[in-house]
């Protein structure tokens, strides 16, 4: 349970199956890994639909202090070729992890499936309940071009123009990895090609998703405006992929 997190309901993700919408959602104590994204349901996403309404589920993944040194935060879900679903989630600690779910979506499959998809190398010295200096998160899985492409956040976010934020990302053949970014570093080894950065107008941009709509592939992540007190606002970029088949940004959304 997450006693002290004042409502606060975070970093959700939908995903749609079989007829119903599946929201997954974050609630944690900040800067501390008493965290756990849940999960609620709905057919329809109209509020004047008869049908409508959020049913909650309760919790998916939870994580602990002093047991886990990974963060239930930032959840991504994903299917697969074999029509096996996927969450990915993460923030700090020992990086970002995939887990196997359950046929009905709601829980976590039995026997549990886990990997490390991202980790960045963390201080020994300091305590597990410490989030640590390996910074790194919200993980967003996206299927293109025969490869599951993983973006992620690295650095600092949430700090107005001390924020630091900057996406990055790797690739890999099976959902579950190994992912290994532009130069083959795996990204459980540090690895990561950056994409997205920030600037004297845009500090730190990061937590990205990534959709394809009517053939053209569009990123979607936060900024902190330079010009308006390091207010965070919504930047929409559309994707174009080299010959190499890596993303690159068609146009340059942070001048």
């Amino acid at each position: 349970m997450v006693v002290d997190f004042e409502n606060h309901i975070w970093a959700h993700d939908i995903f749609f199956k079989d007829g119903t919408y599946y929201l997954y959602f974050s609630v944690s104590s900040f800067a501390k890994n008493t965290s756990a994204i849940g999960v609620a349901t709905n057919t329809t996403l109209d509020a004047d639909d008869p049908d409508y309404n959020w049913k909650d589920h309760g919790i998916v993944v939870q994580s602990v202090p002093n047991r886990d040194m990974w963060n239930a935060i930032d959840p991504n879900v994903i299917e697969d070729e074999d029509g096996i679903v996927w969450m990915s989630f993460g923030s700090f600690w020992d990086g970002l992890k995939l887990v196997k779910m359950d046929e009905d979506l709601t829980k976590v499959a039995q026997p549990e499936v886990w990997h490390t998809i991202a980790r960045r190398e963390r201080s020994f010295k300091l305590p597990d309940t410490d989030p640590g200096d390996a910074a790194l998160e919200a993980p967003f899985i996206f299927k293109k071009n025969g490869y599951y492409y993983q973006f992620l956040s690295w650095d600092l976010c949430c700090r107005g123009e001390k924020s630091t934020y900057k996406i990055v990302v790797g690739r890999s053949k099976e959902v579950t990895g190994p992912y290994v970014d532009r130069e083959g570093k795996p990204l459980n080894e540090g690895g990561g090609t950056l994409l997205v950065e920030g600037n004297e107008n845009w500090y730190g941009a990061g937590h990205n998703s990534t959709y394809t709509f009517d053939g053209t592939d569009y990123m979607f992540f936060h900024a902190y405006d330079a010009n308006d007190k390091g207010a965070p606002k919504l930047k929409v970029a559309e994707l174009e992929w080299d010959e190499e088949k890596w993303p690159k940004l068609k146009k340059d959304v942070l001048k």
